[in-house]
């Protein structure tokens, strides 16, 4: 199809041309994005391809943080961010196709929101499902803008797989519930200014109900925030410790004891987020395509096979989370499990690891040069992302009974008060 050229809207730099079954309004919108990104952001500037992008010192993790939180305060006062988000929550009101055509002008520019983006994904279609009117207009904007930073605080040092085991407690005191307890794994927690936290309300009930979903504001007395330092040597996660803790009850999300349908939300949305993470072309594969070329390994029929095979699972991942992500920004059922997209990634993160290792060998993990210090991340990081948003285990628990309609395992605590189950 031979492209056409649409008169530019006012303002705009220059014309713009109609791309193979683009409309007129979509490349109107590619035109505004472009003018706003030329205005406001920096042109990609090139960077070495062995880059790893955790940080081992504080300061730099923090300046990178109040990168994309200052970046994500840009986009919305402009109209992009929350392109989907209705107007009046401070959104756009837009079509999937906005994101997509904004995603791909951002391409060529060194910006970004970093963390934000990631709890943005999985806050706002929470509050959108399960928030009331008056929640919705005071947090969505706030969320989108980046002035609350969110952090998730989940996951126990007693409760990670079995997350609805959790034991923090919340005791209702009047207009407030007093908070005592501990989270664990919780990302960028040093560095937000608000949490989205899950508490046990009612001991009595099973352990899957009696649990509530509390935003709660991270400079509240009471809450201690540890950082924990990773094998690579970088300090992403945190320990929480909640000590009589006060959250307004007009904090709670959803129904009181009915905080798990908010939890699974979130964390449909954090494995679709996770899946997501790398592109189609661009991501692993051309590094480990340039890794076997510098070792000299691109003719070895065995490492030709395995890079063709992490093509593929690049192509793959791309399609499945477009398609997840999608119906997530059209506010609707995902065509895909999440957890089967989370889990195909995991599995391609191993394998990419692996193969990184079997072409560079012993010097990938020995040596302190650049490519070296890459190939460790890339060993390193296969194991982290089958544990981060869910492990593997859980994510095929959830295949198997949700998408598969499996007999679920045989339990028996499932209908027990939670304070009758035994803990260790």
């Amino acid at each position: 199809m031979t492209a056409t050229t649409t008169p530019a809207p006012a303002g705009s730099p220059e014309p713009t041309e109609l791309g193979p079954g683009e409309s007129p309004e979509q490349a109107e919108f590619r035109a505004e994005a472009r003018a706003f990104l030329t205005a406001h952001a920096r042109p990609r500037q090139a960077a070495s391809p062995w880059a790893v992008t955790m940080h081992r010192d504080r300061d730099a993790a923090r300046a990178a943080f109040d990168r994309g939180r200052a970046w994500q305060g840009t986009m919305f006062a402009h109209r992009f961010a929350g392109l989907t988000y209705p107007v009046e929550l401070g959104g756009r009101g837009g079509r999937a196709w906005h994101e997509r055509i904004f995603q791909e002008e951002s391409e060529d520019f060194d910006v970004g929101s970093g963390f934000i983006s990631s709890t943005i994904a999985m806050l706002g279609p929470t509050l959108m499902q399960h928030a009331t009117d008056a929640q919705r207009a005071h947090y969505v904007p706030r969320l989108l803008s980046g002035e609350y930073a969110f952090c998730q605080l989940f996951s126990e040092p007693g409760a990670g797989s079995d997350l609805a085991g959790l034991a923090c407690r919340a005791v209702r005191d009047g207009d407030e519930f007093v908070v005592t307890g501990q989270k664990v794994w919780n990302s960028a927690a040093q560095f937000c200014n608000w949490g989205m936290l899950l508490v046990r309300t009612d001991p009595d009930q099973p352990k899957h109900r009696g649990i509530t979903f509390l935003l709660v504001d991270m400079a509240t007395p009471g809450i201690e925030t540890r950082p924990l330092v990773q094998a690579t040597g970088a300090a992403e996660f945190n320990e929480v410790f909640l000590h009589e803790v006060r959250v307004p009850a007009a904090n709670v999300v959803g129904e009181i004891d009915g905080g798990w349908g908010p939890a699974r939300t979130v964390l449909s949305n954090e494995s679709a987020f996770i899946g997501g993470g790398s592109k189609a072309v661009g991501g692993r594969f051309p590094r480990l395509l340039d890794l076997a070329e510098l070792h000299g390994r691109r003719a070895d029929p065995a490492i030709r096979q395995r890079l063709a095979d992490a093509y593929i699972r690049e192509r793959v991942i791309a399609a499945m989370a477009e398609r997840i992500m999608t119906a997530v920004r059209q506010r609707q059922a995902p065509p895909v499990d999440p957890s089967a997209l989370k889990l195909f990634t995991t599995e391609s993160r191993v394998r990419s690891g692996d193969l990184a290792v079997a072409i560079r060998g012993a010097a990938g993990t020995a040596g302190d040069d650049e490519i070296a210090v890459w190939t460790q991340a890339e060993l390193l990081g296969r194991y982290s992302v089958s544990i981060g948003g869910g492990t593997t285990e859980v994510q095929k628990n959830n295949l198997a009974e949700r998408a598969l309609g499996l007999p679920r395992e045989p339990r028996t605590d499932h209908q027990l008060p939670w304070k009758d189950v035994p803990r260790s």
